[in-house]
């Protein structure tokens, strides 16, 4: 088997190359010279006896064995990669790698962290933020933290555990926003006079501007003015500088409120469709550090101070 083995110095240089369809950003992803990548791409086709790029004016493209073989070694070095990721969490099992989106990771995690640490201070956490559920690999992390709505699909291979029984939605914004505007803040003169932030790009577990009015039964058009951004995280420090009003989930931005950095613009508010959740994987082995989490999480008492 060992004689059947290609040079394996050089896949990545392959994979790499055959990825960008160029030996430069091959490179770049390396930290190799354009001619060094060259060389290992070269002293893999000596190996097997023929090409498997065909050279252009206009740049690179695999040969028909370049492209058999490309998928061949992509594949192997994904596995390869995602099993060496699991025997290093393994081998650390002080280690706790938290996947969130930004906005909950910065918004609310990063809040509540400081006090699980300080009840597992052996525990050494890592986060790793992945805006969209669907697009996580389960063997890059132990437990993910999201707002999951009911009946829709779930993320594969995960399984969603409330972290909040309810929770609500509504208009905030900030105390300095309020004393400028607050006697002419209506639904009404919400949508002409004043900015609302718009999240683009959200997914279905994010509530919009639109369906929060029609839900309520409250008169809808197209706002006069928004900021829009499709980062939430960023509205909602435009919010807090006093640049207009947000939807806000009330549990998720528990301390804001309480601290007075931000109130309700209007006493209107909406169940949110979705809830914050703690996904655990449903086919591996739960480590301590991620039993501990788990029945933090999920303990129903205050856990932001």
């Amino acid at each position: 088997m060992r004689d059947a083995l290609p040079p394996l110095s050089c896949l990545r240089a392959f994979e790499a190359a055959a990825r960008y369809c160029s030996f430069t950003q091959a490179g770049h992803e390396l930290h190799l010279s354009q001619s060094a990548v060259s060389r290992q791409i070269k002293r893999l086709e000596d190996d097997l006896g023929r090409p498997l790029f065909e050279r252009h004016v206009e740049g690179l493209r695999l040969t028909p064995s370049g492209e058999r073989y490309f998928r061949v070694v992509q594949r192997l070095l994904r596995d390869l990669g995602d099993e060496t990721a699991r025997l290093r969490r393994r081998a650390d099992s002080r280690q706790l790698t938290l996947a969130s989106s930004p906005t909950i990771a910065s918004i609310w995690l990063a809040r509540q962290l400081p006090a699980f640490q300080r009840a597992h201070p052996h525990i050494e956490i890592r986060i790793l933020t992945v805006e969209d559920p669907h697009r996580l690999d389960l063997s890059e992390f132990d437990l993910g933290i999201y707002y999951h709505v009911p009946l829709e699909v779930d993320p594969p291979g995960l399984t969603a555990h409330p972290i909040f029984s309810d929770e609500d939605v509504a208009a905030v914004c900030s105390p300095i926003y309020l004393d400028r505007y607050g006697k002419r803040i209506t639904p009404q003169t919400l949508l002409t006079e004043h900015t609302l932030m718009v999240v683009e790009d959200h997914y279905n577990d994010w509530l919009t501007w639109q369906h929060w009015f029609t839900e309520l039964g409250l008169p809808w058009q197209a706002p006069t003015h928004t900021l829009r951004a499709n980062s939430f995280q960023l509205l909602m420090n435009a919010t807090l500088a006093g640049q207009g009003v947000t939807l806000g989930w009330m549990r998720l931005l528990e301390a804001e409120i309480r601290q007075g950095n931000l109130v309700p613009a209007l006493e209107h508010r909406l169940p949110s469709r979705g809830k914050l959740s703690l996904f655990t994987p449903q086919h591996r082995h739960m480590t301590e550090p991620m039993k501990a989490f788990k029945k933090w999480a999920l303990s129903g008492e205050p856990i932001d101070h």
